[in-house]
């Protein structure tokens, strides 16, 4: 009787070690695949969703737009035609915010392009939809172009 509680003693003390052996594999296998999953967070690299190059930002003044204006830069204006036909600044390319995303081809891919509207809320869509398509170095006229009139700025 002695004999045979000591080989059972010895079965269960293998099977404790080999599923204690298991348990610790497996817990360095979730250790392992939680930092390969987690080690492009951990990056230095901001989380890109839309690059923006540092000398033009996602939303600028009307007197940043200015100068951007004086330097020659593209300005789409995404108001309506109508709105268009009212006033608009001299030299700026209108393509209705309804119409955009079919009309991508009509813009510039590498300079920059200042979206203006009326107040700047449909610039900002538009904004967002060419940095969704590639156009990287798009910003958004604050206050579209009622502060562009309102500063006095050319309108036509």
């Amino acid at each position: 009787m002695g004999r045979r509680t000591r080989i059972t003693s010895n079965v269960k003390t293998t099977t404790l070690k080999l599923n204690v052996s298991w348990l610790w594999f497996g817990l360095l296998l979730v250790l392992l695949a939680f930092s390969i999953v987690s080690l492009p967070a951990c990056s230095t690299a901001p989380a890109a969703v839309v690059a923006v190059p540092s000398e033009l930002t996602l939303d600028i003044s009307v007197d940043e737009a200015y100068e951007l204006y004086q330097d020659g830069v593209f300005f789409l204006d995404v108001r309506t035609q109508e709105e268009w036909d009212d006033f608009h600044a001299p030299g700026t390319t209108l393509i209705p915010l309804d119409e955009l995303e079919s009309r991508l081809n009509e813009l510039p891919e590498d300079e920059p392009i200042v979206v203006v509207c009326r107040s700047g809320n449909r610039s900002q869509v538009g904004r967002d939809i060419l940095l969704s398509n590639g156009f990287e170095q798009t910003s958004n006229m604050s206050g579209g172009m009622n502060a562009w009139s309102a500063a006095g700025y050319p309108i036509e």
